[in-house]
Parts: C-alpha cells; structure tokens; sequence
C-alpha cells in the first residue's frame, strides 16, 4: 500500500516531465516525510527498503535540487544538508529562508517563517542570484529548554 507522501513525491516527479523512477520517488518521499534537512549519510542510513548506493543517491538529491522539489543547505561545517522544504515542488526562489545550526548537536533546521530580503544593494557590477542566511547557536534541545 503506498503512501500519501508517496503519492505525493509521485506528482510533484510527475509535473516536471520526466521519467519517473524508484529512486527518486524513494528519496524525495523520505525527504517529505522529515523535519529537518539530513547529510548525504543520514539520509542513505535512515532510507527504508532495498539499499540505495550513494552515486545514486547523488545523482537523486542532484536532479532533486535542480527541479526544485528539495533545497541544499551548507552548514558551517561544510557539510551539505538536503530538505524537501515547505515548497516542495514549488521551484527555484520557493527555498527562500533562514537556516539555524545547532553548535552543538549539528542539527540543521529551516526557518520557513523566517523570510530573507528579496532584494539586496549590491555594488555595482554585481548580480545577486541567492541569499543564504544561516544562524548558528544552540537548538532547543541541546539547551534543555
């Protein structure tokens, strides 16, 4: 019996016209179904099912980021978080928001009421494509509250 993440993960797959495969479903529905963007490990360690290698699941998160249905997000220890976000499927520009580091536990959490400015002065001669805010200090968890 499948999902309604599932299903989900499904359409939004769907709607861009291209081919429809387990992986992709398997991954962009395990990263709906979370609360908080994972590493490449977390994320090849916590999939259910049959084993996913780990060029696949690059691949995967790579043409998942690309057409707009997860976000990566570099914490400050340079490790790339993926996270579905709450514009799945929305596309580019949707995963606009702030991102918070836990300094201790590493976790790495979206603030989607957190909106980031849609415009930033910029010398001349510069473009701004992306704006990427991350917050660091310590999570509710690590800080017993």
């Amino acid at each position: 019996m499948r999902t309604t993440t599932e299903q989900r993960a499904e359409e939004l797959i769907r709607a861009t016209g291209a081919r429809l495969t387990r992986p992709r479903t398997r991954v962009l529905s395990f990263l709906l179904d979370q609360d908080q963007p994972l590493t490449h490990h977390e994320i090849l360690s916590r999939l259910a099912g049959d084993a996913l290698d780990a060029v696949t699941l690059y691949r995967v998160l790579d043409w998942l980021t690309a057409n707009g249905m997860a976000h990566r997000i570099a914490g400050a220890d340079q490790v790339w978080r993926f996270g579905s976000g709450s514009g799945a499927g929305a596309g580019k520009g949707e995963h606009d928001h702030a991102h918070f580091q836990c300094t201790s536990c590493d976790a790495v959490t979206c603030f989607n009421d957190t909106p980031l400015p849609r415009r930033v002065k910029m010398p001349e001669g510069f473009t701004s494509e992306e704006v990427d805010l991350l917050i660091r200090g310590t999570c509710p968890r690590c800080s017993g509250k």
